[in-house]
């Protein structure tokens, strides 16, 4: 996929640029809304990460002119609590936003999301070996130092996520989106709840623990397999 990120502080671009190259994509940078609307129009790009507060012409004004005649996907990025620009992004035609500051998992969550509404090919995790930890994602089994764990299907879901961001911390807004298909409700304990029991299942009886807790911001699996 060839994605153009639009954002005009550099540092953020290129952390992104960065990030995204990392993960297999071909990535342009361009930091002015004039550069954004003439790439955004005469490349070939599958998506578009578009700031809205930009010099030149705002993300409003390019995502307004490109829908004039190409409809490639675009992920807005907005300034927290700008409720009214997300509004307003939504009803300009982009396909999805994101609030300043992200994580990196979570851009590349919503990226992932775009590409399977829009029927692109996704590889589906088949099994894989975490340590001593074996996930059977097919057949729905899991053993641990070769016993077998009984696990739900949503705490398999659990694990696979965690495993497809590897070396990530996933949120617990991520973690509601992909697992259970919902948006997160930070008056509910819910994904806290259910790490605690697949924690209990996986970790506790063990001495190396795979699961991780990174305070105030989610969970993470081991990365070095």
């Amino acid at each position: 996929m060839r994605i153009l990120v639009v954002e005009d502080q550099p540092d953020i671009g290129a952390y992104v640029q960065k990030a995204l190259s990392q993960s297999g994509y071909v990535v342009d940078l361009v930091h002015n809304g004039i550069d954004g609307l003439h790439f955004a129009l005469e490349g070939d790009y599958q998506l578009i990460v578009l700031d809205v507060m930009l010099p030149g012409i705002d993300g409003f004004k390019v995502l307004e002119k490109l829908r004039a005649s190409k409809r490639t996907p675009v992920i807005m990025v907005t300034a927290k609590g700008a409720v009214d620009d997300r509004v307003k992004g939504l009803h300009s035609g982009a396909d999805d936003y994101i609030v300043k500051p992200f994580e990196m998992v979570e851009l590349l969550a919503r990226i992932d999301a775009i590409g399977r509404r829009a029927g692109g090919p996704v590889a589906p995790l088949q099994a894989i070996v975490v340590r001593d930890l074996e996930i059977d994602f097919w057949a729905h089994k899991v053993r641990r130092g070769g016993v077998m764990i009984a696990l739900t299907s949503k705490e398999i879901k659990i694990l696979q996520v965690l495993v497809e961001h590897r070396g990530l911390v996933v949120s617990r807004t991520m973690l509601a989106e992909l697992v259970w298909e919902m948006h997160f409700d930070t008056g509910t304990n819910a994904v806290d709840v259910a790490m605690r029991r697949l924690r209990a299942k996986v970790d506790d009886p063990f001495e190396i623990k795979i699961l991780e807790t990174v305070r105030g911001r989610g969970y993470r699996i081991a990365s070095d397999f």
